[in-house]
């Protein structure tokens, strides 16, 4: 599990059967601090550490997650990612739960700079996923545990308010109109959907006309 803050981005690369991970030098993330078999987000990725050096780490990637996901195209062309390590017990919950499976991918549809903040709008590529959006929800854009603003009453696109610390220590300053990005719904909205279609084994499962009804579905 992740929380969603980033703790460091990387420079990822191609490598002999997966992707290889370059570290900046003074990131909060050591890879000395990693080992082999530690789970890692990358771009929002979970993904596991299978060799480490002085300057960052190897991951094996399956063809369904460079399929699924913009790892592929980051990787041919060098492109930068954020970083951050599963998370502790002990550690303090300031984002939200992040599995580091992505549910899709979304598309920028504008970035403005405003006075305090910036405007990112993003939307989804299967808008069916909108149905897990609503204002002050939780998702994770490449990884980073943002809040929703607004929506389109579909929820398919959504637009957040981004503070600078956010931009300017993580990928989201490098998005353009038109740039893919991972994402991944707040986890509570999946289950709750998972619940209120099957019920439990105690209670009998909800109909699709009772989810209708009460604006569910």
């Amino acid at each position: 599990m992740f929380t969603g803050l980033v703790q460091a981005t990387g420079e990822l690369q191609r490598s002999s059967g997966g992707l290889r991970l370059r570290i900046p030098r003074g990131s909060e993330l050591d890879p000395a601090q990693l080992a082999l078999g530690d789970s890692v987000a990358v771009d929002g990725v979970c993904l596991t550490v299978t060799e480490r050096s002085a300057s960052g780490f190897s991951a094996d990637v399956s063809e369904e997650t460079l399929s699924r996901t913009t790892l592929s195209t980051k990787a041919d062309r060098g492109g930068w990612v954020n970083l951050e390590p599963a998370l502790r017990l002990q550690d303090r919950l300031g984002g939200h739960l992040v599995s580091g499976h992505v549910d899709g991918l979304g598309e920028v549809v504008g970035v403005e700079q405003q006075s305090a903040s910036w405007k990112l709008t993003l939307r989804w590529q299967d808008p069916s996923f909108g149905r897990y959006i609503c204002e002050k929800a939780s998702v994770a854009v490449d990884g980073i545990s943002l809040t929703v603003a607004g929506c389109s009453q579909d929820g398919a696109e959504f637009w957040i308010a981004v503070i600078p610390h956010t931009w300017g220590t993580t990928t989201l300053q490098h998005l353009q109109r038109g740039t893919a990005v991972n994402l991944e719904a707040d986890l509570l909205a999946k289950y709750t959907e998972r619940l209120l279609q099957h019920g439990t084994a105690s209670t009998a499962p909800i109909s699709d006309a009772w989810l209708k009804e009460h604006g569910w579905s």
